[in-house]
């Protein structure tokens, strides 16, 4: 049985099953249990799974580079959820929609990438969750905070800033790449974290990540794909 990455809440472990296209599920060769979102691999190879999108609303922090938003999108399109991306550079998120394909000549509807702009939403349910990225710098606004279950809002902070805490301690779930050392203590004191472990987040390779949650501290190794290398290249701590 695959480990996963547990957090808190009465759906903790749990990863329903979506309905997903084939041609995505070719498109973007996700590994793993089918309706858990892959993070990566633990220190024995065992694949690592996240409940991510769940019956209720759910709110996930990355602190890191785009790389690992991006794969952390995609996956959530593998299992079938729509994908909401709010951004002031909507550029760099262009691989998503060029992960979901078109249909009749039209970008997918799974994938809609906006300005950082209040924006009506697609309703989710637990046959079409939906998965919300604000990509808004290390102080988010709270644009579209998860209101309904089957909604995941994730906020992706280039890097940790004090203004931050709020959104941090509010998270569900937060996934850490490398830190420097400033960086890494006020990590330290958001989290309340003690010495060895704010030590291990200045020390993680390229490739390594720490989730973080409610009784849990655990890092792991993030696996890339070939098609996915295809899309986003190597796996980095850089955008």
């Amino acid at each position: 049985m695959s480990a996963r990455v547990r957090d808190a809440g009465p759906n903790t472990g749990v990863a329903p099953e979506f309905t997903v296209d084939p041609a995505m599920l070719d498109a973007i060769s996700p590994s793993g249990d089918r309706g858990g979102v892959v993070l990566g691999s633990g220190l024995k190879g065992e694949p690592l799974t996240v409940s991510a999108l769940r019956s209720q609303p759910t709110r996930i922090v990355l602190v890191g580079g785009l790389y690992l938003a991006r794969q952390v999108a995609m996956r959530a399109m593998a299992t079938g959820a729509w994908v909401v991306v709010a951004t002031g550079r909507p550029a760099a998120w262009q691989v998503l929609q060029q992960a979901a394909g078109s249909r009749d000549g039209r970008p997918s509807p799974l994938v809609q990438i906006r300005r950082l702009s209040p924006v009506e939403l697609p309703r989710p349910s637990e046959d079409a969750p939906l998965l919300v990225v604000t990509d808004g710098g290390p102080t988010p606004q709270d644009l579209f905070p998860p209101r309904s279950p089957w909604q995941t809002t994730v906020y992706v902070l280039p890097y940790l800033h004090p203004q931050a805490g709020t959104t941090a301690n509010a998270a569900d779930l937060v996934l850490m790449q490398r830190l420097p050392a400033g960086q890494a203590e006020l990590a330290a004191r958001i989290w309340r974290l003690p010495p060895q472990m704010m030590r291990q987040l200045t020390t993680l390779k390229d490739d390594q990540v720490v989730a973080l949650g409610t009784n849990l501290w655990r890092p792991l190794r993030l696996v890339t794909t070939q098609k996915e290398q295809q899309l986003l290249g190597p796996v980095r701590r850089g955008d």
